[in-house]
């Protein structure tokens, strides 16, 4: 291919996704462009298909890469000037798609492509004096969420999807191969000594572990709105990483997120969550949601010692023997109850709204979470379950309520 803006552009392109999250090397890069070049492109859809059989590698890729197509090409005297170095033909761009409403990941992907297609600048060194002053990542960890920008949202989010888990094994009962086990395995010490010239070993068992299941509930009401999507950041990259994480969403009514979330994209998943639950940023029913929570899901979700992450203010008004009943009932069907109420944030709070006194003697934990600092100290929390709690104890919250 001659030398010309397309191939330039091209590499623009393959850098651009690599920065959306894309497995994207230089060698597919060239290997792109010489695509382009024999495939002999005539039409749009020519060069998006050249295009993806080479930088697309999985699946799931393919919903980003479409959108990074549409995103980077839309210009149409760009598109159909880089398409007349190889054809005289133009091919004219749809535009209807120019109208079409903003898919859920084109905001990170409009950031990749600035970075990627922004010419470099030379910066002026300043030197300053900041001793006595804030780094801008600690504020941000000590900032609410309920007050952050648009943008910092988003930096909060990326912080909140970083944040290490822990392993939280637990032992069980049955048993697995383990060099320095307590007991003899004889399955394996007679298989061992049939083979031909074959010693006699001595194998050993031990307990097999495993991470215990992880359910949320998650309160979408109006009042919560401000944190429950970043709080679903955080529980998006725990289930990417972590087997056995059910998500549900509540509001008036009860809605099972947990296949949406499983979507590697984040702006895809969480659309699909506002999809799926009808209810969001309106009123709240929580007794009535623990209910249907406790008679449809319990049994097939609590199993095996879950810990459940009860995502609530608990500002409920009516049904509060209805909220009594099922918050008891959920405690006894889990291993460990851990509420998370942003409400915590008041150094002056007190439980004595009747629907925070009525969960407060079931749960194990009472946790804050409206800063990035509250999500690292659940973090920790569940990834070492010998992590000091004390100031997490519920019955101190009793105490002061009275």
């Amino acid at each position: 291919m001659e030398a010309g803006a397309l191939p330039d552009n091209i590499l623009h392109f393959a850098r651009a996704l690599r920065a959306a999250g894309l497995p994207v090397g230089t060698g597919a890069a060239l290997d792109a462009i010489s695509a382009v070049e024999v495939a002999g492109v005539r039409t749009r859809a020519d060069f998006r298909a050249a295009l993806a059989c080479v930088l697309v590698k999985k699946r799931e890729h393919l919903v980003v890469f479409d959108q990074a197509f549409d995103l980077f090409w839309r210009a149409r005297g760009l598109h159909d000037g880089l398409l007349a170095l190889l054809s005289a033909q133009e091919a004219g761009a749809d535009a209807q798609t120019l109208r079409e409403k903003p898919a859920p990941a084109q905001a990170r992907l409009a950031e990749a492509f600035g970075a990627s297609r922004a010419p470099q600048e030379v910066e002026t060194l300043v030197e300053a004096d900041r001793r006595l002053t804030a780094s801008d990542e600690e504020a941000l960890r000590a900032k609410d969420f309920a007050q952050m920008s648009a943008q910092e949202i988003g930096e909060a989010a990326r912080a909140v999807a970083a944040l290490a888990l822990a392993g939280d094994e637990r032992p069980t009962r049955r048993l697995g191969a383990d060099p320095r086990g307590a007991r003899l395995d004889p399955r394996r010490m007679f298989r061992s000594a049939l083979r031909p010239g074959g010693a006699m070993k001595l194998p050993r068992r031990g307990p097999r572990v495993r991470k215990p299941p992880l359910v949320a509930l998650c309160d979408i009401s109006g009042s919560m709105s401000d944190y429950s999507r970043v709080f679903l950041h955080f529980l998006h990259a725990l289930a990417l990483r972590r087997a056995g994480v059910q998500v549900f969403l509540f509001g008036t009514r009860l809605t099972n997120v947990t296949r949406a979330l499983r979507h590697r994209d984040v702006d895809e998943a969480l659309a699909l969550c506002a999809q799926e639950a009808q209810d969001w940023s309106g009123g709240t029913r929580i007794g009535a949601c623990l209910h249907a929570f406790n008679r449809d899901w319990s049994r097939r979700a609590l199993g095996q010692g879950a810990t459940v992450l009860l995502f609530t203010d608990g500002l409920e008004r009516e049904g509060v023997e209805e909220l009594r009943h099922e918050s008891e009932r959920l405690s006894k069907s889990c291993r460990r109850l851990i509420w998370l109420n942003p409400l915590l944030r008041f150094d002056r709070y007190e439980p004595r709204q009747r629907g925070v006194r009525a969960i407060l003697p079931f749960v194990d934990e009472f946790r804050p979470v409206h800063n990035l600092d509250s999500v690292a100290a659940l973090v920790a929390a569940l990834g070492d379950a010998r992590a000091p709690r004390a100031a997490a104890d519920p019955r101190l919250w009793l105490k002061r309520a009275g």
